[in-house]
């Protein structure tokens, strides 16, 4: 398990419908090790802090292991590191394997799992591909947010060490068929409500959901 590739950006604005939107999905590589803050990379811009960034999500990360599918679904050659937005372009770390309250030493931080990442349109804009949203949640290949316990910094090539596994054993990947795809049943949600660090956004909306059943 390592990281392949740092990424990060500042927020520019684009023009998406003929309206000119703030944007921080635009990462780049990043060759210097980056001191990782509690909201996020040192220098990296998050534009709407309604949805994104936030202490719960602070580093978006994303497995290398999924270029190659975007490669052939996007009809590309080669994507770049950062192509979907993310701060830490991983290897070793699918969804189906890492859990929310995962804990990961990566260099001189320290760093747990929150929640998977819901794109919004700003990715197919990016993409050129307005239309890839639906099937970038259903492909189950949507990464994962992380929250930092511990400031450091992380550069490319630096391995990643579980410290700790979470108890409850809620994948990304089950967290996303709970949260978007409509998968799950209500003590799912409750073994999910659990984990304490699950992001608070995805809390309120399972709370609301067990509400209402």
């Amino acid at each position: 398990m390592r990281v392949l590739s740092v990424n990060r950006s500042l927020v520019r604005l684009v023009e998406v419908n003929g309206k000119e939107v703030p944007t921080g999905i635009y990462k780049e590589p990043v060759h210097a090790p980056v001191m990782v803050h509690p909201l996020g990379l040192e220098e990296d811009g998050q534009a709407d802090l309604k949805v994104h960034g936030g202490p719960y999500q602070a580093v978006y990360a994303y497995p290398a292991e999924h270029y190659a599918h975007w490669q052939q679904e996007l009809n590309r050659d080669h994507l770049e590191p950062g192509t979907f937005g993310e701060n830490l372009t991983v290897s070793g770390l699918l969804e189906s394997e890492v859990c929310i309250g995962d804990v990961h030493r990566i260099g001189g931080a320290v760093l747990q799992v929150t929640c998977e990442r819901i794109p919004c349109f700003k990715l197919g804009h990016k993409l050129n591909r307005p239309d890839i949203l639906k099937p970038f949640l259903q492909s189950g290949r949507s990464g994962f947010y992380y929250r930092v316990l511990q400031t450091g910094q992380v550069a490319a090539g630096d391995a990643i060490e579980i410290l700790e596994r979470h108890a409850e054993e809620v994948t990304v990947r089950a967290l996303l068929g709970m949260h978007r795809l409509h998968e799950g049943t209500p003590d799912d949600l409750r073994r999910a409500l659990k984990v304490e660090a699950l992001s608070p956004l995805v809390r309120k909306e399972f709370e609301e959901k067990l509400e209402k059943n």
